[in-house]
C-alpha cells in the first residue's frame, strides 16, 4: 500500500469529528484498532511481529536472533500511534507509516540491507492516559520501575495493570527487556517537526527534512493545592481558602519563571474538586511540565513554582539532557545533503521522545525531522505537506542503504 493510501486508513482512527483532533489512548478499544492496522502492513510486507515485555509492537524483515547470534544485530525504523487528547494527526504516525513505505521504496529498489531491518511502534509514547511520557519504551529499558507503572492509574481510576490486563497483555510481564535490547544495532526515527526550524533553516529558504542533536531535560510535577470547601454566594471573601487562587499564582509563576530562566513551563493539566459552579473548591490537582537548555534552568523553574504553590511538588517523571550519537548525527546530516552540498539542518528539540529514551540507554539513535510550516502540534492544526512527507520517505530509505 502507497504512502498515501496508509494514511488514509488511518485517518478516522480515534478522529473527533467536531475538532479534528485525536483521541487514541493507549489499551483503549481505538489502541487495539491502531495495533490491528500496524499488524496488517507488516503482514501485507511478510514481516515477522513480536510483541515485547512492555506491549511494544516490533515487525521484523527476517531473524533478528539469528542476525544477533551473527554479530548483526538489527537497525530498527519507528515511532507511535497514540496520541495526546485532541491531538494532531502526524506526531507519531507519520513516523510509523513513513516506515513502511521506506520499506517498500528500498524493496522497489532492489535493495538488499545486510542485517534485518524492524518497523517498531512504541506503546504509551504520548503518556495521556497514565501520565508517563514515553512509557512503552522507558518499560522496555528498565527505566521506568513496573511496579510503579502497573500502578498508575488514569482518570477513570483504572490503573495500567488494569487497562493492560483488559487489551489481553500480561502486566507481570512489565519490565526491562533484555532480549527485544541485545536485537536493536541502532534505532532511527522520523517525527513531524514540532517547531518552525526547518521553516527558516537555510537562511530562510527552509527545509524539508533536518537531523535532530539533543534533547532539552524536561520532567513533569503534580502539585496537590488544598483548600476548604464552601457555598460560593454566601462566604465572604476574607473567610474563603480557595486554591484557585493559589493555582493562579502558580500558573503565572511558571510563565515568568520560565522567561527568567531561560526556560519553557506549562500548567496543561487541572482537576478541580468538587467542580461546582456555586461551589468554592477544596482542592486543586495541577500538572506542570517544565523543560530548558539545562537542568539547572528547569529546577530553577520548579523551585519558583513551589515557591508560589506553597508546597514541594511531587516529581513524575524526569528525563536529563540526551544528546544524540554524534557520529551518526553528522553521517547523516551529510548523507541528507542539499543540491548545494551543505548537510541537512541540525537542530536541538524540547519535545521528548522513544529515540531519547533508547539513546540514553545506550543505543545508537538518531531522529529525522520533517518540517512542518506552522511549527503548530499537539493540535488538530500540526500539519507537514505531503511532497515533504515523501521526502522524509526517501531520506530515511537513504539512510537505511547507509546504516543497514
Amino acid at each position: 500500500m502507497t504512502f498515501g493510501g496508509m494514511w488514509a486508513e488511518l485517518a478516522p482512527v480515534g478522529r473527533d469529528a467536531a475538532t479534528g483532533g485525536y483521541h487514541r489512548f493507549a489499551w483503549t478499544p481505538t489502541d487495539a484498532v491502531l495495533r490491528e492496522w500496524f499488524r496488517a502492513e507488516a503482514q501485507r510486507r511478510s514481516l515477522d511481529v513480536t510483541t515485547d515485555r512492555a506491549g511494544n509492537l516490533w515487525a521484523w524483515t527476517a531473524d533478528p536472533d539469528a542476525a544477533v547470534a551473527a554479530g548483526r544485530p538489527g537497525l530498527v525504523l519507528g515511532s507511535h500511534l497514540d496520541s495526546v487528547p485532541d491531538g494532531g494527526a502526524f506526531d507519531g504516525p507519520l513516523g510509523v507509516v513513513s516506515a513502511f513505505a521506506a520499506l517498500d521504496l528500498l524493496r522497489a529498489r532492489g535493495t538488499e540491507p545486510r542485517r534485518p531491518l524492524a518497523i517498531a511502534c512504541f506503546a504509551d509514547e504520548e503518556g495521556a492516559r497514565f501520565g508517563i511520557a514515553c512509557a512503552g519504551s522507558r518499560l522496555l529499558t528498565g527505566a521506568l520501575d513496573a511496579d510503579r507503572a502497573r500502578s498508575l492509574t488514569d482518570a477513570g481510576g483504572v490503573s495500567m495493570a488494569e487497562a493492560l490486563a483488559a487489551a489481553g497483555h500480561d502486566p507481570r510481564s512489565l519490565g526491562r527487556d533484555e532480549e527485544t535490547l541485545r536485537r536493536i544495532g541502532g534505532y532511527l526515527e522520523l517525527h513531524v517537526e514540532q517547531g518552525r526550524g526547518l521553516a527558516h533553516a537555510r537562511d530562510g529558504r527552509g527545509a524539508a527534512v533536518g537531523v535532530a542533536d539533543a534533547i532539552w531535560p524536561h520532567g513533569r510535577w503534580l502539585l496537590d493545592l488544598r483548600g476548604r470547601a464552601d457555598h460560593a454566594g454566601t462566604t465572604r471573601l476574607a473567610d474563603r481558602d480557595d486554591p484557585v487562587l493559589t493555582l493562579a499564582g502558580v500558573v503565572t509563576r511558571a510563565r515568568s519563571a520560565a522567561e527568567r530562566h531561560g526556560a519553557v513551563a506549562t500548567v496543561g493539566r487541572v482537576l478541580v474538586h468538587p467542580n461546582g459552579v456555586n461551589a468554592i473548591p477544596s482542592r486543586v490537582t495541577a500538572w506542570l511540565d517544565a523543560r530548558g537548555p539545562e537542568e539547572s534552568a528547569v529546577r530553577a523553574v520548579v523551585a519558583d513554582v513551589a515557591d508560589a504553590a506553597g508546597t514541594a511538588p511531587d516529581e513524575e517523571s524526569w528525563t536529563p539532557s540526551t544528546v544524540f550519537d554524534p557520529a551518526l548525527r553528522d553521517r547523516l546530516a551529510a548523507l541528507l545533503a542539499g543540491p548545494d552540498g551543505a548537510p541537512a539542518p541540525v537542530l536541538p528539540t524540547a519535545a521528548g521522545h522513544d529515540a531519547g529514551v533508547l539513546a540514553a540507554a545506550g543505543i545508537p539513535s538518531g531522529m529525522l525531522f520533517v518540517r512542518n510550516p506552522t511549527g503548530t502540534s499537539h493540535s488538530p492544526e500540526e500539519h507537514a505537506e505531503e511532497a515533504d512527507c515523501l521526502a522524509g520517505v526517501s531520506a530515511l530509505a537513504r539512510a537505511v542503504e547507509a546504516l543497514a
